[in-house]
């Protein structure tokens, strides 16, 4: 009787420590360094706007992935400030960058603050990176200009996009990709940010959208890729620049193997782009960070969730609940009889005599 307590004992004591710890650092590190290629697309001026235009790429790309069409931008609606935030992973009352700023000042590794092609840089010394852009200012003002990012800048959305595919298509393929897009801004600026030809411009991003996936898809490349859209604010029939709710509201959404089914949190922001891109790739963030990686965007990956985590119905809850007990025990029993003997013959028991 003696022996059964302690062996019924010892085994609840060791499933709830397994258990627990488990537990712990699926929370902690999912999604961590799980990924070899990071690649980011950014839609300037699109706002939510997929919301109101048939965007089937978006849609087959995301609609099983994580995406929120509201997320917060920086307070000042503007390029530079946006895409400041998106890539160096702070607010705008941090890096203080601007339209003009960022067309006049180079910005370098000796700067203060850092992109995270810097932080890349700095974890893999060999990495490829690179940053194709329509709106130069990127290039020039945002990410440094001396730790050897391959920047190319086009001048049309078109020529753009195919710079994007024909990178892709080289063999050694980038470990971090940052793409601009700017037709849909120049749209707004032109016809009005509610305007039938706007719309049309952002119809036309998706399908440039649609290229770029399928270019990695093609190779692929998915299988160990993050792909990511990102876009710095919305437009009235005005402009941007203020507070409005179209205005302040940014498309944000990720696919990979890693990547929950989930719309993200309300408190995600534009910025917390920087955050996933390291997160993903195996880099610490940065202390100063104001950007995060948002609460449930990671899991685990596709193939284990399906094989051995089958989401739990009314009829099979309670086995559910059980299942990392059963687990657990499965994976320790081969090893236990082996440690409890050596335990029971020290008499580490006789505590319960």
């Amino acid at each position: 009787m003696k022996k059964t307590l302690s062996v019924l004992l010892s085994i609840i004591l060791v499933l709830s420590c397994a258990s627990l710890c488990s537990a712990f650092a699926a929370d902690s590190k999912a999604g961590f360094g799980e990924y070899e290629h990071v690649i980011i697309i950014g839609i300037d001026g699109l706002g939510a706007s997929y919301e109101k235009v048939d965007s089937p790429n978006f849609d087959r790309i995301f609609a099983d992935n994580a995406y929120r069409y509201n997320c917060h931008t920086e307070y000042i609606t503007t390029s530079a400030q946006n895409w400041g935030s998106i890539l160096l992973g702070v607010d705008y009352e941090t890096h203080g960058m601007t339209n003009d700023s960022t067309k006049e000042n180079r910005h370098t590794s000796d700067d203060e603050l850092h992109s995270i092609f810097y932080y890349t840089r700095q974890a893999m010394p060999k990495a490829k990176l690179v940053s194709v852009n329509h709106w130069p200012n990127i290039n020039y003002g945002i990410i440094e200009d001396d730790i050897g990012v391959k920047k190319v800048n086009r001048f049309t959305d078109v020529l753009t996009a195919d710079e994007v595919i024909h990178n892709i298509n080289t063999i050694n393929v980038p470990t971090l990709m940052f793409v601009q897009l700017d037709d849909v801004d120049h749209a707004a600026h032109t016809y009005g940010g509610f305007s039938d030809e706007y719309y049309e411009a952002a119809a036309e991003s998706d399908k440039r959208l649609g290229r770029i996936f399928d270019a990695f898809e093609a190779r692929g490349l998915m299988d160990n890729s993050l792909f990511i859209l990102v876009t710095d604010h919305g437009e009235t029939t005005d402009g941007h620049g203020g507070q409005t709710v179209e205005e302040s509201s940014a498309l944000l959404a990720v696919a990979g193997k890693s990547v929950n089914k989930t719309i993200l949190p309300e408190s995600a922001h534009n910025r917390d782009v920087a955050a996933i891109a390291l997160y993903a790739l195996g880099i610490e963030l940065p202390d100063y960070f104001d950007s995060k990686v948002p609460a449930g965007l990671f899991g685990e990956s596709r193939e284990k969730t399906v094989a051995e985590n089958p989401a739990p119905s009314q009829d099979n809850l309670a086995d559910a609940l059980a299942f990392p007990f059963v687990r657990g025990f499965n994976l320790i029993m081969p090893a236990f009889a082996w440690i409890y003997d050596i335990y029971y013959r020290a008499g580490i028991f006789s505590i319960f005599a």
